[in-house]
């Protein structure tokens, strides 16, 4: 796994707004809505993703800059104590390996010293600081102590072990609001590796978590797989801004428009729609549109029409004399006692 400021682009010493900048662009140019079934753009997804996963959370961006985890955001194994008081370290220790480690100190597969059963030399290591302390010597068996270890001290005639649930994993992923609008199910590629179609609950917001119950990592006593949390970044999109359930966009209108009325067209995330403009409309007023926004738990959301009048750009001379007559007619200010 590669280090996840490295796959993203960006410095160790990046700001949060810096890396989540960076994990949109990427998220965006990978995601499978724009790359198609491109196998190199889905992994590419998958891996720009799980470094977010570590970097873009505050906690476990500090644990990875600590040392604490891994860039596949797991722990790394820590506090191995070998024969005479030597220190060391493994990362992602798999127990089953743990006889090629009694090996190199000249124990047998049964934990024998050196020159097979009965040696006399001893074998010393702990969990960590704090942690319990095991010791065996020249006849001791390593499948004991190894037992000893990952049972809690329970050993062969002590009572198993609970079987302990797989732990979580977290991934994002991108939606448009033409997604959300029409029900689509966009697909995320889990930390796990597998691909999942993700169900948009009705009112799904930005920043959203939807949890995917048994999608995360599998447990490795024998219980229930994790979950999988999965945060909807939504994709900015170039006419709308989603407020809840409700949808706003800004119109131009010309001034005569905003003086005499008129019948405009407006887009929607459904197709264009046929909007009356009143006469004498301010710059800045919103006409709702109902049920033109986005699905809720309550039926659709509005869309809000707000109305920006826009002046040519060279204003001829007869529309600039009636503004100067207005303005030589002292018209009371639009702005209030409260701006003079």
């Amino acid at each position: 796994m590669r280090d996840p400021y490295e796959v993203l682009g960006v410095e160790r010493s990046a700001s949060e707004s810096e890396i989540k900048r960076a994990f949109r662009k990427l998220a965006k140019q990978y995601h499978p809505d724009r790359a198609g079934d491109n196998p190199a753009a889905k992994a590419k997804f998958a891996e720009i993703n799980t470094a977010y996963e570590i970097v873009g959370d505050k906690e476990k961006r500090g644990q990875f800059d600590r040392g604490e985890i891994g860039a596949d955001g797991k722990p790394r194994f820590q506090g191995f104590q070998g024969h005479a008081g030597a220190q060391g370290g493994f990362e992602n220790v798999d127990p089953s390996s743990f006889a090629d480690v009694f090996s190199s100190f000249g124990f047998g597969a049964r934990g024998g010293g050196p020159g097979g059963p009965g040696g006399a030399r001893t074998f010393r290591f702990s969990t960590g600081p704090g942690g319990r302390r095991f010791e065996a010597g020249g006849a001791g068996d390593a499948d004991d102590i190894l037992r000893d270890l990952f049972t809690g001290g329970a050993g062969r005639a002590g009572p198993r072990p609970q079987p302990q649930r797989g732990t979580d994993v977290r991934a994002d992923v991108a939606v448009t609001l033409e997604d959300v609008a029409h029900g689509r199910r966009p697909k995320v590629t889990l930390p796990t590796g597998k691909t999942v179609a993700l169900t948009l609950p009705n009112g799904v917001v930005d920043g959203q978590v939807i949890r995917l119950a048994g999608q995360g990592n599998p447990s490795v006593t024998g219980g229930e797989p994790g979950d999988a949390l999965v945060t909807v970044r939504f994709v900015p999109h170039p006419l709308f801004r989603a407020e809840g359930v409700d949808l706003r966009i800004d119109v131009p209108i010309s001034l005569d428009e905003a003086v005499l009325g008129a019948k405009i067209q407006v887009p929607t995330l459904s197709g264009k729609v046929q909007v009356t403009v009143p006469p004498g409309a301010s710059g800045g007023r919103a006409l709702r549109l109902k049920g033109k926004g986005l699905p809720g738990p309550h039926g659709h959301g509005d869309l809000l029409v707000a109305l920006r009048i826009t002046l040519p750009e060279g204003v001829d001379g007869e529309l600039e004399a009636l503004m100067r007559r207005w303005r030589e007619e002292s018209r009371p200010s639009p702005r209030g006692a409260a701006f003079d």
